[in-house]
């Protein structure tokens, strides 16, 4: 039996304790930077298969080695993250989430439960591998600063440092059984804006005595998009969003404030830097010309991901010898953004998506949706495909 084989068998072996993991992982989700739960949860599972964990890194993150022949020859971490989102989740199935208006609508019980059955998998093959593997269990993914940015200033990646890392995520837009990788730069960097736009607010009646806000951030909206259409290059992908506005008058009440909140992504950190200058400098200059006053913040978030390219080409290459070539795509970019990317800043890294669409079985929705939810059949095919790049890696 070959190598490749043999870790068919033992995924396909361990599939319902695969399962078992992840519904109890969705049944009970905790949100960012509350994982304590889902960390002891992780921990017990890892000591039962004979690992031994060290926990409270970033207070609820943990990490794990798996030794194989000659361990300080070369090493890959793997990487899974932890929590879930503030939605209420919508469908009935039998691991709903119990904790009302949090649910795992991202996939991240997935990544947890996959990289558990990985872990299974390569302990049992550590005799036929050199090198170490180093297991990253994360926190705080969905939520800035980031729970990659905390474990790296703790020092996830050292003692030991590994020479590349590797990260799989779940993607609703591919069918369960197939996989998909992209060299280069896949992911966008993702900016927060709070925009707070200050007039003076009285009787809608008589307009001309009070300092409309909801006319200047109305104003503000429309010409903040040129920063896009007429200042980005357009080779560089950028989005400029905004998703809410908050402008708490009445019918006959003009308010004296109105909150604007968006996002900017984009695929480079020099126009990233640019850009946010020139979101500031019209925000405030459209305000200002109409009599008001413009209070504007950008938290600066997740870096832009990029996947290095010879190590990504390796894991198609070996995607492909175990699924099968037309089993694995080619991912376009992608402006959602992943806090995965500071690895990808500090160590080689690979981020590919693990199919688990099934439009037969009604398994569509997207991510960050109420009725979100996977084909199972994914969780036999992302443990295995996981173990089998590690091992093809540590022997590149």
């Amino acid at each position: 039996m070959s190598l490749a084989e043999k870790i068919k068998t033992l995924s396909a072996e361990i599939v319902e304790q695969t399962v078992a993991n992840r519904r109890h992982l969705h049944a009970h989700p905790e949100l960012s930077y509350q994982e304590y739960k889902t960390s002891a949860y992780v921990a017990e599972q890892l000591r039962a298969i004979g690992l031994d964990p060290v926990t409270g890194i970033a207070d609820t993150g943990l990490t794990c080695l798996i030794k194989g022949k000659n361990p300080g020859s070369k090493t890959v971490a793997l990487r899974a993250d932890m929590d879930a989102l503030p939605i209420l989740e919508a469908s009935e199935v039998p691991y709903r989430s119990t904790n009302d208006g949090v649910m795992h609508a991202c996939g991240h019980d997935v990544h947890t439960a996959s990289l558990l059955s990985t872990a299974t998998i390569l302990n049992q093959l550590k005799h036929q591998f050199e090198g170490t593997i180093k297991l990253i269990f994360q926190p705080g993914e969905e939520k800035l600063p980031g729970g990659a940015s905390l474990m790296i200033k703790e020092g996830v990646l050292e003692n030991p440092s590994p020479k590349s890392i590797i990260g799989q995520h779940v993607m609703p837009f591919i069918p369960v059984g197939k996989v998909g990788f992209r060299k280069g730069m896949y992911m966008a960097s993702a900016d927060e804006i709070y925009i707070t736009v200050v007039g003076k607010g009285g009787h809608a009646a008589m307009p001309e005595r009070f300092v409309d806000p909801v006319l200047m951030a109305s104003h503000l909206i429309v010409a903040l998009q040129q920063v896009v259409s007429r200042t980005a290059n357009p080779r560089i992908p950028s989005v400029l969003s905004f998703g809410k506005i908050i402008g708490d008058g009445a019918t006959n009440v003009i308010p004296s404030e109105v909150i604007i909140e968006g996002t900017f992504r984009t695929l480079n950190e020099e126009w990233r830097s640019e850009a946010h200058k020139k979101i500031k400098s019209i925000a405030e200059g459209v305000v200002d010309s109409m009599g008001g006053k413009c209070d504007i913040e950008i938290r600066q978030g997740y870096p832009f991901l990029t996947n290095e390219p010879e190590l990504t080409q390796r894991a198609i290459d070996a995607a492909k010898e175990y699924l099968g070539e037309e089993n694995v795509e080619e991912l376009d970019l992608w402006l959602a953004a992943e806090d995965f990317a500071y690895y990808s800043q500090e160590v080689d890294a690979c981020f590919y998506r693990l199919g688990t669409r099934n439009e037969a079985r009604g398994i569509i929705s997207g991510v960050h949706t109420p009725t979100f939810d996977i084909d199972e059949e994914a969780l036999e095919l992302g443990p295995g495909l996981m173990a089998w790049l590690t091992i093809k890696e540590l022997q590149a």
